[in-house]
């Protein structure tokens, strides 16, 4: 028996699936958020040759001169990675793993792929926050918005990079600007209630046939990586199944109960798909 037929066979046994996403799956589709590269010039190179930005993370990060030009900035970001996007082979191939199995996905990924694809926004933890979603720069209050409607408004205005100063979005209590409500920026305020969800799923599986299926996630990943691998080694139960190209990892007390799938996670993702399917 492959690597590939047994773990299909303990995700169709599975009483559910936690899904652990970072960096990786998100390249797959595209995103580089480190690379200088043909795609970042193609979306941001005026801004490049403007700003000196040299990938999407520094970008997202940098102190822009003003409101108008920070949300020119992620208006055209979540119209090109958002609100453009259709579901890719890789996320048609993991929704189809994991079927009707119940589920649970944690990423620090922010482009809200996974809603996008079908899987709940219930089921999912976003450990930094995401691109559609929007708080008070100030953090008056704790509300966190949706602003994915927006974000489309203001992208069909923005123009060289900015937007009108008339459509900065400002906080409803205090009148403070409003900021992505992604970690990247100061005050940052922490979604509680996705943790809470997370937090209850892992307590219904306690002791139960839980497989941990890990994509894209780098070796000395502490945030999510770290986490799955000593729950993994908590839980009796528990198969750890980690999808990596170059940086596949096991610790070694969880390795007689997990499998280290390698290769592009496009490629590895289909032929699991494919034997899942013929169990």
């Amino acid at each position: 028996m492959n690597k590939y037929t047994e773990t299909a066979k303990k995700i169709k046994d599975a009483d559910a699936v936690l899904i652990g996403a970072s960096n990786g799956l998100s390249i797959t589709e595209g995103i580089h958020l480190f690379a200088d590269n043909e795609a970042f010039e193609s979306l941001f190179g005026d801004l490049k040759r403007k700003y000196g930005i040299r990938c999407l993370l520094q970008a997202m990060s940098v102190q822009w001169p003003s409101e108008e030009e920070k949300w020119g900035f992620w208006s055209r970001l979540a119209h090109h990675y958002c609100s453009s996007y259709e579901p890719t082979p890789v996320m048609q191939d993991l929704k189809a793993v994991v079927g009707d199995k119940d589920y649970f996905v944690i990423t620090s990924n922010g482009e809200c792929h996974f809603e996008k694809c079908g899987f709940s926004e219930d089921r999912v933890y976003e450990v930094e926050g995401n691109w559609l979603t929007m708080q008070c720069s100030a953090a008056c209050h704790d509300k966190i918005y949706p602003s994915a409607d927006l974000l489309e408004q203001l992208s069909k205005s923005e123009a060289d990079g900015r937007i009108p100063s008339d459509m900065v979005p400002r906080c409803p209590e205090c009148g403070a600007p409003m900021q992505p409500h992604f970690q990247v920026y100061p005050n940052y305020i922490p979604d509680t209630e996705p943790r809470r969800r997370f937090t209850e799923f892992l307590k219904k599986y306690t002791g139960r046939k839980l497989v941990i299926l890990e994509l894209g996630i780098g070796a000395r990943n502490q945030l999510i990586k770290g986490p799955l691998m000593r729950l993994t080694a908590s839980e009796p139960n528990a198969t750890y199944i980690t999808v990596n190209l170059s940086e596949l990892y096991i610790a070694d007390n969880i390795k007689d109960k997990s499998y280290g799938l390698e290769g592009y996670l496009s490629d590895v993702m289909a032929e699991l798909r494919r034997a899942v399917e013929s169990l």
